[in-house]
């Protein structure tokens, strides 16, 4: 509702200006508190991410192992919220100034060959960091999902025009894609979270079978703009945002198959991300 609207973003205004009004460091040690008491009170998600966890590594890890992944999840996750608020109330050059770029060469290469690119991540580390400096390589939209309270969402999304990017909703995002696209940008599209099963394809994803969107897949075969991975990790006070080379995969002309194939790759290439920083990635999501 309207008023509910109005109330909490209400509430989100006078803790932003508590945030900002804090050193950074503080901040983020707060961002790791919450997120560490929220596992322990909020029964719902701590469940959510502990039956993914049994899913993904279940004969791989012990559950101690697999809790303490939740918990760093949990914790990445508050202090990912808390800096995101933190850095609103910078200048886009200074947040820039904390995000370390480690292959920006691959993204440069890419964009040469004239299409456009198709940069894809996971809800990993922290993404709205590194919009700031993967917008200096070039025209930089990001595509999102509007947040449900609408006050809240026009405060993330100035946040995200001031670090460069222009942002296409989710819903109806076909044709600013591919105009994006057809002007030689870079669009952002983050692509590991669960889909309605009309819109998805199933490939595998942590050895099960995995609603997952072809989007990405879809566009890349349609405009033959390369597809990018990059994920930001937290280090310390700063960020590191590494780009990988672009991802081939060998057409066959059918395109229901290419389709399908080169959803896989790109699932796999982040489950191999999350396997090497578990921690890192939201695992509160109904996955499968």
């Amino acid at each position: 509702s309207a008023s509910g609207d109005a109330a909490g973003f209400a509430l989100y205004k006078a803790f932003s200006l508590l945030i900002r009004l804090m050193p950074r460091s503080a901040v983020l040690a707060l961002g790791r508190g919450l997120g560490r008491a929220a596992y322990r009170l909020d029964r719902k998600h701590r469940r959510i991410a502990l039956d993914n966890l049994a899913l993904a590594f279940g004969g791989e890890k012990t559950p101690a192992e697999r809790e303490a992944i939740a918990r760093a999840s949990f914790a990445n996750a508050g202090r990912t919220a808390l800096d995101v608020i933190k850095l609103s109330g910078w200048p886009a050059g200074r947040i820039r100034g904390l995000v370390d770029l480690e292959g920006g060469e691959h993204l440069e290469g890419a964009l040469r060959a004239g299409r456009g690119v198709l940069a894809f991540s996971a809800h990993f580390g922290n993404w709205e960091v590194s919009l700031s400096r993967l917008s200096q390589l070039g025209s930089f939209s990001a595509v999102a999902r509007r947040l449900d309270n609408r006050r809240i969402d026009r405060d993330l999304l100035r946040l995200r025009r001031r670090m460069g990017a222009e942002i296409i909703d989710k819903l109806g995002a076909g044709r600013p894609i591919l105009q994006a696209l057809a002007r030689g940008g870079i669009v952002a599209i983050v692509v590991d979270q669960n889909v309605l099963r009309d819109q998805a394809v199933f490939v595998d994803f942590f050895g099960r079978t995995a609603a997952t969107t072809p989007s990405l897949a879809a566009f890349h075969l349609k405009t033959g703009a390369p597809m990018v991975p990059f994920f930001c990790h937290p280090d310390g006070r700063r960020y590191r945002l590494r780009v990988l080379p672009p991802v081939e995969v060998p057409r066959s002309g059918r395109r229901d198959a290419d389709v399908l194939k080169t959803t896989q790759i790109y699932t796999k290439m982040i489950e191999q991300e999350i396997r090497r920083e578990p921690g890192l990635w939201l695992w509160i999501h109904k996955r499968w």
